[in-house]
């Protein structure tokens, strides 16, 4: 009996996913859980796996189809796999007058591990297929360090690298000596991704539906990089994580939230939703554009627990494996910019949220300490927020709290 392969249910928040890429062709065998393919939603990549063994032979939509929940995907004939029938199902349903395709030729050779030939298929791990897919890669031009030539993410990052700078040379080749204008002048267009597509909406929505203004400060974090110096070897070898900053900065946060819970509030049509918890949204890159993992009540984890799992996170976003449940929500949120040598930005709220912190790059600038100019390590401070229900002395008060419970770490622990 022929099993159906369906669009698994898609959360309340997604109408609908596109077909990403098709990883099985009609005729291949496939294994129990093993994946078919990928859909792609406005937040992540869902893999829709093989629920038997068996052989795939029917695909019912093609790469680029919008599907919903329980849409027909394909069909699949249990059995053993590997007992595919010699001849190879067309990709839709043939009519009855359609011919039966002929069968494939048996290849000469089994082709020695290296670099992918034209016309193979390369084995590759999801992370690698969506960023061969989101640049458009041909990797039969990839050359595979794996075992027996298998494809890995850094060598598709030396590949564009080598690309990037084949494209600078050639640039610079064209380049006349003396002025004048040049004769190749190329355009390339590109559809925009769910997810990226999803964060233009998103952005424009909060621009358009909220007020919102930002307020600056600075902070000195003198105190707390001597204390991560003082403690993090003992910390790391504890708890087999490093001590970043972002766990003091999460800290700070709810602290600040804690004494203006408005801040930490969000807007429903002409009612102000009070949150009791602190569902802290951390923004990281992804091969895919910006994404906002939740760090669940945040108040209840320690410091070893917040770094822990935004190393998860930061992993999970690189191999493109975040879930739903991961990316959903959030009370506020915390996007550094720093890390990518921004001094000052203006961060943007992410709905329905009503408050964001944009961290900055640790700078050591002159300041006045005790009427003498000293150097210390300074980081610029933003606070966005939705001046519609937070008035400005609440979001300065907010901001500033944050800048004393980072100059004087000890107010974490002693929660004043």
């Amino acid at each position: 009996m022929s099993i159906e392969v369906r669009v698994p249910s898609l959360p309340e928040s997604v109408s609908d996913a596109t077909v990403l890429s098709w990883h099985k062709q009609p005729g291949d065998s496939v294994r129990r859980d093993e994946n078919l393919l990928d859909l792609e939603t406005d937040k992540v990549v869902l893999e829709v796996p093989s629920p038997v063994d068996g052989v795939l032979t029917e695909v019912r939509v093609d790469v680029g189809a919008v599907v919903a929940s329980d849409d027909l995907l394909a069909v699949i004939e249990p059995g053993a796999a590997g007992k595919a029938s010699p001849q190879r199902p067309t990709r839709k349903p043939a009519t009855d007058s359609a011919p039966a395709s002929s069968p494939e030729p048996a290849p000469a050779e089994t082709p020695a591990p290296g670099p992918q030939s034209a016309g193979s298929d390369p084995v590759l791990t999801p992370a690698v297929r969506r960023l061969v897919k989101e640049l458009s890669i041909d990797v039969s031009q990839v050359q595979g360090t794996g075992k027996d030539g298998r494809i890995l993410k850094s060598d598709v990052m030396r590949y564009l690298d080598e690309q990037k700078q084949s494209e600078d040379e050639d640039i610079q080749a064209m380049v006349p000596e003396e002025t004048g204008s040049s004769a190749n002048r190329n355009d390339q267009r590109v559809p925009m991704s769910r997810l990226r597509a999803r964060v233009a909406e998103r952005l424009v929505e909060a621009q358009q539906s909220a007020a919102i203004l930002t307020t600056f400060n600075e902070v000195d974090l003198s105190e707390v990089m001597a204390l991560r110096k003082r403690h993090r070897d003992h910390f790391e070898k504890q708890h087999g994580v490093r001590l970043g900053f972002m766990s003091f900065f999460v800290k700070a946060t709810i602290e600040a939230l804690k004494k203006f819970p408005v801040v930490n509030a969000s807007v429903d049509g002409t009612d102000i939703v009070y949150h009791d918890y602190f569902d802290i949204g951390i923004a990281v890159g992804s091969p895919r554009g910006l994404v906002v993992p939740i760090l669940r009540d945040a108040e209840q984890l320690s410091f070893a627990d917040i770094e822990s799992r935004i190393r998860h996170f930061g992993q999970k976003a690189q191999d493109g494996t975040l879930s739903y449940e991961e990316l959903t929500g959030g009370t506020f949120t915390i996007s550094n910019g720093g890390v990518y040598g921004s001094m000052l930005s203006t961060p943007i709220l992410n709905p329905p949220q009503s408050g964001i912190l944009g961290m900055h790059n640790i700078v050591e600038r002159p300041v006045v300490v005790n009427g003498e100019i000293v150097a210390k390590p300074m980081m610029y401070l933003a606070l966005s927020y939705d001046h519609r229900i937070i008035d400005g002395r609440d979001a300065v008060q907010t901001l500033v709290t944050i800048k004393q419970c980072l100059e004087d770490p000890a107010r974490l622990l002693l929660q004043v």
